[in-house]
């Protein structure tokens, strides 16, 4: 049997870390801002190609036209909203785990990205958004008059 030390604090310090991975991605969670709250998020996956950045969205029942993408400042902003089913159920019971409501995403760009190119797809309840990497400047030398 091994000893292990009490530290009353773990309890705290390990529930922190947890609300701050259930919160990573939330729009309030880094930046700061307080200005759209969102019912649920959507998961993603963030791939570097050579060429580009890719962004793979799950957002299942929403239909393309009701998916806001738009870049500012360097920030690339998914929203949009999953309506709500009514069922009506007499008898038995019911289980609701989908969640529904409305959905916000920040992703902050680097500068390698070309925002001017970025693109979006839909399909299968999978947002696409492909962002190209700007070309590379090629060095040149400069003559000394």
């Amino acid at each position: 049997m091994s000893l292990v030390r009490y530290q009353p604090w773990n309890s705290i310090e390990q529930l922190r870390r947890e609300m701050g991975r259930m919160l990573e991605g939330h729009p309030s969670s880094e930046e700061g801002s307080s200005i759209a709250t969102s019912d649920w998020v959507p998961a993603v996956d963030i791939k570097e190609t050579e060429n580009d950045f890719l962004i793979h969205a799950d957002i299942p029942g929403v239909d393309p036209d009701d998916i806001d993408v738009h870049m500012e400042d360097g920030m690339l902003t998914i929203k949009g909203e999953r309506e709500s089913e009514t069922k009506e159920e007499k008898e038995g019971y019911k289980r609701v785990e989908r969640q529904r409501g409305s959905f916000y995403r920040r992703f902050s760009l680097p500068d390698t990205a070309n925002a001017d190119k970025i693109s979006a797809k839909s399909k299968n309840g999978v947002l696409e958004i492909t962002i190209p990497k700007q070309e590379k400047s090629q060095p040149r030398k400069i003559k000394v008059k």
